[in-house]
């Protein structure tokens, strides 16, 4: 690492140059410096706005998933089968598939060395148990925080191979250079957050490579299970010229709100009771009552919730688990009130005689409880048994839930879109590697916990294709300065430029909040056209009052934050309108409406008509490339599963001659 300095616009800027910068510190980030160190790469920096930010390091669910190849019992299974599975999901790249399959032992079997708590039994076989969209018990956990425990290990093993932290810096520009297959990254442009005065604000990270691992794009919604300290970052990206990929598939859930947390597994399998009330608390009801055809009907609804967590289109039909969340919506966002779960009581529906009766049931969930040792009395007491971590995380935050309900709302959750990349991570602007959640390396329907696992083996293979591949020096600060100095001067200016205006000041907050809820309104679970195009004008008018603000000096990280959350709102609207355009019916964790299609249940508004999936989407991917005026979709087919060599003799000449880096 060289630090230096540059003179662009009047004020020195600090320049840091790197072979290796890596933006962000959750699992894919620090799994990404640790795995080029032990490549060989030392020169590696690790920039993050707060160590303690971000989704892995604080969120989870009743036990946050790892999926991985199967490791215990005598149930078949390999990498091929794995590879199969994840393709399935429908709109993901085979090759992609296959990475994910090969690599996910050995980036399981690394967080167990270093300490992540992960169950095996006496003779060491790590059991799984069946997630969602999983044909194989491949899901294993290490309880509700999986991705904390998995974030604080490797933290532990970066800090011990004493890998250097930019921390408080926020990545406000990507330095980058060429057009077509020739662009490429050059480094970034950073807001020191903690530097007081507008003269020292700025910094300049050359380098040869630069691995984005800033998470999905949270800061765009309102009602949201993401961490309030993860925003996103996509924006910069997009400015950049790399290309978004399936960007209309996010997932959405169940989550309450108060502490923002999923509310998978346990948390629906011990039968809770769902009532809403009035704003004021009041008016309380069962409102699932009257909305399935018996008892049995209305309670196994609520126990597949625990594994069909994700809203899904396929599921609102025939009383499914997922019209529990249309059910919630109705309630919350077109009747104003407000929803809750309460484990202190039974939903009356599973109660005969004033007690909890097994026998009201389906056979899956008798069984399951049965065998969880979890038929007591009450919600509270079956969530004891089974998982009584699940009632420690709400204390340790201030919700008692043996004393209180628990209030909920259908939030956005994970984004299995993202940036585009091949097989080795890398964007199609080079040298840019984006790992973790913000890579769209996801298809339609991902096997719960598959996100930990693409975080850990995507930031090991752009590790390992720059070590073999990208070794050299980055630029220079005065070739910085020859090639971006204009770039920079830009964008600091508009900073400075909005701390010296005069006139009214630009109320962050607001601005912020406007834009979360256009996009909880249009963009999230419950889509149709007449609301994108709206909130594209929408989108269209606030970036008009951005393009000339006026803020307050403290408030230039939010100015900067705000301006890159506009962008990638423009994006993802414009990916769901081109996706309607095209045909696209519901899918995944979003339902379209549709005029023209069915209803989800008969006593529901006719509004609430939508098609299914057509097969042709699921074979095909949309790509986004963000301009100013418009972004611009293609489509490409996906990329099938290779048929790769797995004759040992040739695998290891090409392993030796690094020809396995080769397309």
């Amino acid at each position: 690492m060289v630090k230096d300095s540059i003179r662009i616009g009047g004020q020195n800027i600090p320049v840091i140059g790197v072979n290796t910068l890596v933006v962000g510190s959750g699992a894919a980030g620090l799994n990404a410096a640790i795995s080029l160190v032990k490549e060989g790469v030392e020169d590696v920096l690790i920039l993050t706005e707060g160590m303690n930010m971000g989704t892995s390091r604080n969120t989870g669910s009743d036990k946050q998933t790892y999926y991985k190849l199967t490791t215990c019992g005598d149930t078949p299974d390999s990498v091929r089968k794995m590879a199969e599975t994840l393709f399935a999901g429908q709109s993901m790249d085979g090759d992609i598939a296959l990475a994910e399959a090969a690599s996910s032992l050995r980036g399981f079997y690394h967080l167990v060395d270093i300490g992540v708590p992960f169950p095996a039994n006496g003779s060491g076989e790590y059991v799984g148990y069946k997630t969602d969209h999983d044909p194989n018990q491949r899901g294993t956990s290490a309880g509700p925080l999986t991705s904390r425990y998995m974030t604080e290990a490797l933290e532990r093993e970066a800090r011990r191979l004493n890998i250097p932290v930019a921390d408080g810096y926020q990545a406000v520009e990507l330095l980058a250079e060429g057009e077509g297959e020739n662009r490429r990254v050059r480094g970034l442009l950073a807001l020191n957050r903690q530097a007081t005065g507008t003269g020292e604000r700025f910094s300049v990270f050359a380098a040869e490579n630069v691995v984005y691992a800033v998470g999905g794009e949270a800061g765009m919604y309102k009602t949201s299970v993401y961490p309030g300290s993860q925003t996103g970052g996509m924006g910069v990206a997009f400015r950049a010229g790399a290309r978004g990929k399936n960007l209309t598939e996010s997932q959405y859930g169940i989550a309450s709100v108060k502490f923002r947390w999923n509310l998978s597994g346990t948390y629906q399998q011990v039968l809770p009771r769902y009532i809403s009330t009035d704003a004021k608390g009041e008016d309380e009801r069962e409102f699932l009552e009257g909305w399935f055809s018996s008892p049995e009907a209305l309670l196994n609804a609520i126990f597949l919730k625990g594994y069909q967590w994700p809203f899904d289109p396929r599921k609102v039909m025939n009383e499914g688990s997922s019209l529990i969340d249309l059910l919630v919506y109705r309630e919350t966002v077109l009747l104003g009130r407000r929803v809750f779960l309460d484990f202190r009581r039974n939903p009356s529906s599973a109660e005969r005689n004033g007690r909890f009766d097994p026998d009201r049931l389906s056979e899956e969930a008798r069984t399951y409880l049965a065998n969880s040792d979890g038929l007591q009395n009450t919600p509270i007491e079956r969530l004891l048994a089974m998982n009584p971590a699940a009632i420690d995380l709400y204390r340790s935050h201030g919700i008692d839930l043996t004393g209180e309900a628990l209030e909920i709302a259908v939030c956005a959750q994970h984004n299995n879109g993202g940036l585009a990349g091949n097989r080795w991570w890398e964007s199609n602007v080079k040298h840019l590697f984006p790992v973790g959640e913000v890579n769209g390396s996801h298809g339609v329907y991902r096997p719960g916990g598959s996100a930990l696992n693409a975080g850990q083996v995507g930031s090991l293979r752009a590790a390992q294709y720059i070590a073999h591949c990208y070794r050299e020096l980055p630029m220079s600060p005065a070739e910085i300065g020859e090639h971006f100095g204009g770039l920079i001067s830009e964008v600091i200016a508009y900073g400075m430029n909005a701390c010296q205006a005069a006139g009214a000041k630009l109320n962050l907050a607001e601005e912020r909040e406007a834009l979360q809820r256009r996009m909880s309104r249009a963009g999230a679970n419950i889509r149709s056209m007449e609301e994108i195009r709206a909130a594209l004008l929408q989108n269209r008018e606030q970036q008009e009052r951005f393009k000339t603000p006026a803020v307050d000096e403290k408030d230039l990280p939010s100015l900067y934050r705000m301006r890159d959350l506009l962008v990638s709102q423009q994006v993802y609207l414009e990916a769901i309108q081109d996706y309607i355009a095209a045909g696209g019916p519901s899918r995944g964790s979003c339902l379209i409406l549709d005029e023209k299609g069915q209803k989800p249940h008969e006593a529901l508004p006719e509004a609430f008509r939508f098609s299914l999936e057509d097969a042709g989407f699921g074979g095909r991917i949309q790509e986004m490339t963000y301009h100013p005026a418009g972004s611009t979709a293609s489509w490409r087919p996906v990329r099938p599963i290779p048929d790769e060599d797995v004759w040992f003799e040739r695998v290891w000449r090409d392993w030796r001659e690094n020809r396995i880096y080769q397309g």
